[in-house]
């Protein structure tokens, strides 16, 4: 093995530990404790920007509109109360891990189950870059080097992020467990301390941006602008629910009883966020915190060169204000659990490729589980399109965050119709009592979150589609008709290798065709190998681009005792490739029943760079073969003595270009 493949070993090995048999697979299933942090840490961290997102929108206004913020955030609590009914409904009902793509499909159809698959697809990217933006930001308001440098930071975190996962899904989410759930601790830890501090000792705690004042852009809105402006602040807020619907996907990953085991970890998901949420924006409004888009320009009162602290930051500043600890703990689980908070997607997303790739919709490679058994292709590919939006917004979660939460909502809404149309179908046949008293009050739930998750739809929409919402919803339409396109095609090949009026008889003869360059051990072998194939016709060629190089194989050739008879075609313009296709369509046109076989000698190489020193007319000619139709094309391969070192190479880590072709021919003569 050389020294670069070993490398490449070692380094997988030690990046993604060994390999899993396929009969491991029970042993990656999660318990509760552990799939809280691996399909909750989305919803968990989003409590860490939804409500600065709430008071930033309503900064816009001025300090009176701030007052709206507890309201605010109490209409997202009761939006989450309802989706996290309506789901705990619908793992019950398809615990397979489709989730809301299989909702929509079953009951709705395939255009439906496409839409909710592109949102949800579209939605993780987005998570992943709001999420680990967001960590950027909070991480560089203590750390300079972070704030300057914030797309690096992102692009190196989502790597790493993707590593962690390629290892496979119980590791990683032991790797959440810690970050998750100090997170919770020490949020709720700082609200308890924080409420205490002001009803029961009456103390008077301040943030530090409460004695500034705001230069509000529209401090007179009035009438439809300010219902307007609220609208847009708990479109905003309701960030807090991305991360839902990662559960209804991850059912199969769930210990047994599935269902349960997952309904209890969302009702556990929406209980916590509820009560962060809520938290944070009475506390942050008991204390006069404030975030505004431009520190600089909008907080009046604040000193030269002022960095504005995220709204987490001020809360736990002036809470622990005397227990430093207290502060850097919650500094640093926010931190964490935003750089991590992503994981929900690269759980999500990869399950839900492998269920669209199943369906045939997407490419098969997402089907297949890598050496951990976690579906390594969509893991790689959802890494490589959150950095491309990391990118290309900069990392800013102000940007980025307008595009988010479209996706979510689309899929929140047709998966409640479906479940809708789900219990009504049931309904029908079911004759039990009880069963029907079940269904019916599922029914209800359902079409409850179906109203609730559709006006939110349409509020996100009317407020965040002029700020960089259609962006996503263009994203959602290019992959809906990509899908399409796949599913096309798949269904094409299908119906094409299932035809019944294809003439498969044998053919009358076999012609086999042996290409030459040069008479060495590498043609003598291509000769035998035919010759042991027993054709009916067989006869070497080989194309004359040098009048010196082919009157010597001429000479060799009438000089040996080789009895296949060797054909000169000419090549004007010296090609290669166009004289054999030539020769071969005449063939094929004096005999259109016979099936031509050609045999091409091929170099087997130890090292990457002897793919210079040898000439690609083979891989060329095959190229161009496999379109002739009734031609068969066979590499016949002859192993180099540099490739003695690989023969005894594990397959499973040969490197791409051990192996090259060539004609046989000496360098830079065919």
């Amino acid at each position: 093995m050389s020294t670069v493949s070993k490398v490449s070993v070692a380094t997988k090995r030690l990046l993604l530990g060994r390999p899993f048999r396929s009969d491991r697979l029970g042993h990656t299933l999660l318990p509760k404790r552990i799939a809280l942090p691996v399909f909750a840490s989305d919803a968990m961290s989003s409590v860490a920007y939804a409500p600065q997102e709430i008071f930033l929108v309503l900064s816009v206004a001025g300090l009176s509109a701030m007052t709206m913020a507890p309201w605010v955030a109490v209409a997202v609590a009761v939006v989450m109360i309802v989706v996290v009914a309506s789901y705990r409904q619908n793992v019950h009902a398809y615990p397979s891990g489709g989730g809301d793509y299989e909702v929509a499909t079953v009951n709705l159809g395939p255009n439906a189950g496409l839409t909710v698959g592109s949102a949800l697809l579209v939605d993780y990217i987005l998570t992943v870059a709001v999420s680990i933006s967001s960590a950027a930001e909070n991480i560089g308001s203590a750390i300079p080097f972070v704030e300057h440098h914030k797309v690096l930071f992102c692009v190196a975190a989502i790597l790493l992020l993707a590593a962690v996962n390629l290892r496979g899904i119980k590791e990683s989410g032991a790797v959440l467990a810690i970050p998750t759930y100090a997170f919770i601790i020490g949020v709720i830890a700082m609200l308890a301390w924080g409420f205490v501090e002001i009803f029961v000792l009456g103390d008077d705690v301040r943030a530090e941006t409460a004695d500034f004042d705001i230069r509000a852009e529209n401090d007179h809105l009035v009438g439809i602008a300010f219902v307007f402006l609220i609208a847009r602040a708990f479109s905003s807020g309701c960030a807090a629910l991305t991360g839902v619907e990662a559960i209804s996907n991850g059912v199969p990953a769930f210990r047994k009883p599935k269902s349960r085991n997952a309904a209890t970890t969302l009702l556990m998901l929406g209980t916590f966020s509820i009560v962060l949420l809520l938290g944070i924006v009475l506390l942050a409004e008991k204390i006069g915190a404030k975030y505004v888009v431009d520190p600089a320009a909008d907080l009046i009162g604040a000193p030269d060169g002022y960095q504005q602290k995220a709204m987490i930051a001020q809360l736990a500043h002036a809470v622990f204000d005397s227990f430093p600890i207290g502060f850097y703990f919650v500094a640093v689980a926010t931190a964490l659990i935003l750089m991590l908070a992503a994981n929900t997607a690269f759980n999500g997303f990869p399950v839900l490729g492998s269920v669209l790739a199943q369906d045939r919709y997407l490419p098969r490679q997402l089907h297949t589980r890598g050496d951990r058994l976690a579906f390594s292709n969509g893991i790689l590919f959802l890494a490589l399109a959150a950095i491309i939006f990391v990118v290309a917004f900069d990392a800013q979660v102000t940007k980025l965050i307008q595009l988010y939460i479209v996706g979510v909502f689309v899929s929140f809404t047709l998966s409640q119709t479906g479940m809708v149309r789900h219990w009504t179908r049931h309904l029908r046949t079911e004759t039990d009592p009880r069963a029907r008293r079940r269904m019916m009050q599922s029914r209800v739930i359902n079409s409850i979150g179906l109203v609730m998750t559709a006006t939110v739809l349409v509020v996100v929409l009317i407020t965040k589609f002029s700020a960089g919402a259609w962006i996503a919803i263009l994203a959602m339409v290019a992959i809906f008709v990509l899908m399409k396109a796949i599913h096309h095609h798949y269904a094409t090949v299908q119906r094409e290798l299932e035809r019944e009026d294809v003439d498969l008889v044998l053919p009358s003869r076999t012609h086999s065709v042996v290409l030459v360059s040069t008479l060495h051990l590498a043609t003598k072998r291509a000769l035998q190998y035919a010759r042991a194939t027993r054709p009916d016709v067989l006869e070497a060629i080989t194309v004359n681009v040098d009048d010196r190089d082919t009157r010597k194989l001429v000479s060799q050739w009438e000089d040996s005792d080789i009895t296949v008879p060797l054909k000169v075609i000419a090549s004007p313009y010296r090609e290669i490739t166009r004289p054999v296709i030539d020769y071969v369509r005449r063939v094929r046109r004096e005999s259109p029943r016979d099936v031509i076989t050609v045999f091409i000698p091929e170099y087997v190489v130890g090292h990457w760079w002897e793919q210079i020193l040898h000439n690609q007319s083979a891989l060329r000619l095959k190229t161009r073969l496999l379109f002739e139709p009734g031609v068969m094309v066979t590499s016949v391969p002859w192993q180099l003595t540099s490739s003695d070192r690989l023969k005894n190479r594990d397959l499973m880590y040969a490197a791409p270009g051990d192996t090259r072709r060539a004609l046989g021919g000496e360098p830079e003569q065919r």
